[in-house]
């Protein structure tokens, strides 16, 4: 934010207003500044000048002090707060005070409770051996101060660590002095908590950052997570989808094997389908609809848009393919175990062919060689009479055979 642009002229009335931009921006602030006017601090009012001061440290770097523990109106960590959280203060009235220092020091008691020969009950006498300056630092950055080897009887040495430390590593200017510390029987409460107030503002800084750095990494680990969801789904719908391509041209082709041990062949193949092969990719369906479900949860919790997959990824088109691999399956069984059924018989009929054609053969052979013998030309009248009654034999026993004659045929005709 910026305060209105201050007026240039050297004359007091230029001063005055000047003077009364700040104090108006202060009171903007939700500050009641109480008989501080403009002209006192133009006039070089010490005692008003300083107390304006206070006004402008307790407001932007005690009050927004809050602080989470035990105290009055203890509840479970982490519910519990200040009954009067600085946070809330309007203005600067001595209760405003009291609750901002109360804020101040419950978390420099909780933050110094760990440590021995530190004991933390106000704002002046309990900081003049330096401890407690080093505790809280040792709290935070514990790679920064070596804590155990500081005496309690060296205060001077104990003050000048922290002091320089605190310049050095946490950027806290060095606004009080070791020696007048501990040369004064009560150090001034004022300075040593706006001092200590640094320390907060530093260490919940740095305390916010990490937190601010963690919910990062934790929105980036859910990102990444969420990617390799879709990374994963995409692959699982490529590979499932492609699967199912390929099978359906199988399970659509009804040409007939030649042989009943080719067909029976295929009826294995298919058993062995419905077995072995199909049941995993059952799995990774019902899979990839969890991960799809699943993922698109987590993204309506992190507010973030839904996934859509690529073009013919969807579970819609994932669940129309699968209808067709089942469209075509359908049936396919039924195809095989009939035309096997129709190869046994077709066998069956060959053998029975054969059988028959055999019998037949059989039967004709020599019969066509007898009949074209010429040997009724010498024969006598008594052989004559016999050649007639064998011919008549032969009509007899072919029509008998004139019915084997038409089984074989007719066989014949349904092969």
């Amino acid at each position: 934010e910026r305060l209105p642009k201050p007026e240039r002229g050297k004359m007091r009335v230029h001063k005055i207003n000047n003077v009364n931009k700040a104090l108006d921006f202060i009171a903007s602030k939700g500050v009641k500044l109480v008989s501080i006017g403009a002209e006192e601090i133009v006039d070089g009012n010490a005692k008003m000048t300083l107390g304006m001061i206070w006004t402008i440290i307790l407001r932007f770097a005690i009050q927004d002090i809050s602080v989470e523990g035990e105290g009055p109106g203890y509840l479970p960590p982490g519910r519990w707060h200040l009954p009067n959280p600085l946070r809330l203060i309007r203005d600067l009235s001595p209760s405003a005070e009291t609750s901002a220092k109360e804020g101040l020091l419950l978390w420099c008691q909780r933050k110094t409770a760990p440590y021995k020969n530190v004991n933390v009950q106000n704002f002046h006498i309990s900081w003049k051996d330096g401890l407690a300056f080093n505790a809280l630092i040792h709290r935070h950055r514990p790679e920064l101060i070596e804590y155990d080897k500081l005496r309690k009887d060296d205060p001077v040495t104990n003050l000048n660590n922290a002091f320089e430390v605190a310049e050095k590593y946490l950027d806290i200017p060095k606004m009080l002095d070791a020696e007048d510390i501990v040369n004064t029987a009560r150090p001034d409460e004022k300075a040593i908590m706006t001092y200590v107030s640094s320390f907060y503002h530093a260490f919940s800084g740095a305390q916010k950052a990490e937190t601010a750095a963690n919910r990062i990494c934790k929105v980036l680990a859910v990102n990444q997570e969420n990617e390799h969801l879709m990374e994963d789904y995409e692959k699982l719908a490529s590979d499932l989808l492609e699967w199912i391509k390929r099978t359906i041209p199988w399970l659509e082709d009804r040409s007939p094997q030649k042989t009943i041990q080719e067909m029976q062949q295929k009826l294995e193949d298919f058993r062995d389908y419905r077995r072995v092969h199909k049941p995993p990719k059952v799995q990774e369906k019902c899979q990839l609809e969890i991960n799809f479900n699943t993922l698109q949860t987590k993204l309506r919790l992190s507010n973030r848009p839904a996934f859509m997959p690529s073009e013919g990824k969807m579970v819609s088109d994932i669940n129309t393919g699968w209808q067709h691999l089942e469209q075509a399956e359908k049936g396919y069984e039924e195809w095989l175990l009939n035309e096997i059924r129709r190869l046994e018989r077709l066998d069956h009929l060959a053998e029975k062919f054969r059988q028959k054609a055999s019998i037949h053969e059989a039967w004709t052979e020599g019969k066509e060689a007898m009949l074209k013998q010429k040997d009724y030309e010498t024969a006598t009248l008594s052989d004559i009479k016999a050649l007639i009654r064998k011919h008549e034999a032969f009509e007899s026993d072919l029509a008998a055979h004139q019915d084997r004659v038409e089984q074989i045929a007719a066989i014949a005709q349904e092969l």
